[in-house]
């Protein structure tokens, strides 16, 4: 009996060891672009593994308990002394299988590497396309942060004579403002708009080479618009934010108290541990309790609480014209969501669903349509 509880929890520990080298390898070739992990079945896979081990530990549990109904072969003291040991160890393990490959993914979904850089983390994205390339005239601007930090912002003036006012522009996470906010600027300008486009820290040419979705981003939209103060640009200031940049816009709303004349919030996530949950399912990875792992970790990480990080809680604290934009076929948020999200605002709003997008800026799936809601929007204001 002894034997075979020993072969059980060897076997057992080997199979969850074996999962988190897996993972690990896995992690490895994918980061250095040697091979796209999301072709594999890492579901069935990762479930073999760690079914099977369980299921190891709980035969030697069942032995274990089978050995208590026959008279002990050895001192009771020594019998329990093993059992405490099998206990812990066992626990320990899988508390290995399930946070050392969380934690290492949390790492690198939210850090980036500057080019030649060798380590965990995204590649930091850069702007290719510049404002000139689509015909309007922009100054490079950089936000001053604390410490030696700054953000690199795009100031595009419209043509007209006078100003109606200003936009800040916020992209969504791994974006940037010469890949999401450079169309949203060209009808802002056309509409006598002067528009300031902002890359968050740790995109762009923004310093810092973290990202938090949204949250610490917040207080780069909290800075972007004292900087917009400071530069005396025209009022009214309306916000606008794809994703990510729209969660930012409504956390500086609601806890720094940020007044901004309008927001246009598109594509936002309503809870941030339901958005982690539906990329995990989208990617054929277990929701449980893997999303609640990379929350925590992320937490952790980053000395925030990503479990209260919820814009459908943020919205009660919005008290200007607001245009809410989403796709009905966006994978990583539902209608019903973002139907919540909006009920939550009390202020003068819009909700435009567009029945082709998904997770897209709206102005790349039907132009027309978010020029008129845009337009609608500010023409309130």
């Amino acid at each position: 009996m002894n034997t075979l509880r020993r072969s059980l929890v060897r076997t057992g520990t080997l199979a969850l060891l074996l999962l988190v080298g897996l993972a690990l390898l896995l992690a490895t070739l994918h980061r250095f672009g040697i091979f796209n992990v999301w072709v594999l079945p890492l579901q069935p896979v990762g479930a073999f593994f760690l079914c099977g081990g369980l299921l190891c530990y709980l035969g030697a549990l069942g032995v274990q308990i089978w050995q208590g109904r026959v008279p002990p072969t050895e001192p009771p003291v020594l019998a329990r002394d093993r059992s405490h040991r099998w206990l812990w160890g066992s626990l320990m393990a899988l508390l290995i299988v399930l946070n050392v490959p969380t934690f290492l993914m949390t790492y690198h979904m939210t850090h980036v590497r500057s080019p030649g850089q060798v380590g965990l983390g995204v590649a930091k994205p850069v702007s290719t396309t510049l404002p000139s390339d689509r015909g309007l005239d922009y100054a490079t601007h950089q936000i001053p942060l604390q410490g030696d930090g700054f953000l690199e912002a795009w100031f595009v003036p419209t043509p007209t004579a006078a100003p109606r006012g200003t936009v800040l522009l916020f992209p969504g996470n791994l974006g940037t403002k010469g890949s999401q906010l450079i169309s949203p600027a060209q009808t802002f300008t056309q509409l006598g708009y002067d528009c300031l486009l902002v890359d968050f820290q740790g995109v762009g040419g923004s310093s810092g080479n973290t990202i938090t979705i949204g949250m610490k981003e917040a207080q780069d939209v909290v800075r972007s618009l004292q900087y917009a103060a400071e530069l005396d640009l025209p009022t009214p200031t309306i916000l606008y934010g794809v994703s990510m940049g729209s969660v930012a816009i409504m956390r500086a709303i609601a806890q720094a108290g940020i007044t901004p004349d309008a927001v246009i919030l598109e594509l936002p996530f309503a809870h941030f541990l339901n958005a982690v949950r539906s990329r995990l399912r989208y990617h054929g990875l277990p929701a449980f309790p893997t999303a609640e792992l990379l929350v925590f970790w992320g937490s952790v990480q980053h000395g925030v609480n990503g479990f209260r990080h919820n814009p459908i809680h943020f919205a009660p604290a919005i008290n200007c014209p607001t245009l809410l934009i989403h796709g009905e076929q966006d994978k990583w948020t539902t209608v019903a969501e973002i139907n919540a999200l909006f009920a939550n605002i009390s202020a003068p709003k819009q909700l435009v669903v567009s029945p082709e997008a998904g997770h897209h800026q709206l102005i790349g799936v039907d132009r027309a349509l978010w020029d008129a809601q845009v337009a609608q929007l500010l023409n309130s204001v």
